[in-house]
């Protein structure tokens, strides 16, 4: 979950060491309110959120599944208890929230978490049927999402889909309160709303076919979208057709 603006490692302020910084967003906003973060996004319905994301996904024994920008492992460990003959990579930059997701996935196979940027996948080319998503892409300018979504094709098998939630714009009153806390904290990308209708565009600007399936307002995380993207299967139906035989 990249800031906009990278910042060093760390600072030091009149001799002291300070806060240390980052060149991403720490899952909680800040490592010291990482204890906090999985009793925190429980109580504002993340579990719901989830729940609706993989019933969308169709998660299948024997697909590999990455999901990026994983936290603390929430979504993952979810997905894997669900169809548990699935294979799972977690991927997110904060060391420190994979290494409490790693602390509640002991003892489950066929699951791992592993640091990665969205933009900068370390995985091969066709590689997983399925790539999850939940409340990260409005951490990205909108350049990383352009790149994010690229490596999301990339990793992604022809015929093969992202699923996405996140947010599409604060609303008034007491729907949406959080989600105008979270803009001026820094949680959504600068003169950003959330998601909202760019995040299609700049899907589909990456080679997969976008479709909203559902858009719903939470009463604290305001308005919600979710996605699916396809990878255009045409690719794999070239390659079948030259190695079909040829009529007699």
């Amino acid at each position: 979950m990249a800031k906009i603006h990278p910042t060093q490692h760390s600072t030091q302020h009149h001799g002291k060491a300070a806060t240390p910084r980052h060149d991403y967003l720490p899952a909680a906003g800040r490592d010291a309110f990482l204890p906090f973060y999985d009793r925190l996004t429980a109580l504002l319905g993340a579990g719901e959120l989830h729940r609706t994301l993989l019933d969308q996904a169709g998660l299948a024994d024997g697909q590999r599944v990455l999901e990026i920008g994983c936290g603390t492992g929430n979504l993952a460990l979810r997905a894997k208890r669900s169809r548990p003959g699935i294979e799972l990579v977690g991927s997110d930059p904060d060391p420190l929230a994979l290494a409490r997701a790693e602390r509640k996935a002991h003892g489950l196979d066929g699951i791992r978490f592993e640091r990665g940027y969205a933009q900068r996948l370390d995985h091969p080319d066709a590689s997983f049927d399925r790539v999850l998503s939940a409340l990260m892409f409005h951490h990205l300018d909108e350049d990383i999402q352009a790149a994010a979504a690229a490596e999301v094709r990339r990793v992604l098998r022809p015929g093969g889909s992202l699923h996405l939630v996140d947010f599409s714009g604060s609303a008034h009153g007491l729907h949406g309160r959080l989600a105008g806390r979270m803009m001026k904290s820094g949680h959504f990308a600068a003169a950003s709303g959330g998601a909202g209708d760019s995040l299609a565009r700049v899907l589909g600007a990456a080679g997969l076919h976008c479709t909203v399936v559902a858009s719903r307002r939470h009463p604290l995380l305001g308005q919600v979208t979710y996605y699916r993207a396809v990878r255009d299967d045409a690719e794999s139906m070239r390659v079948a057709d030259a190695s079909a035989p040829m009529p007699d």
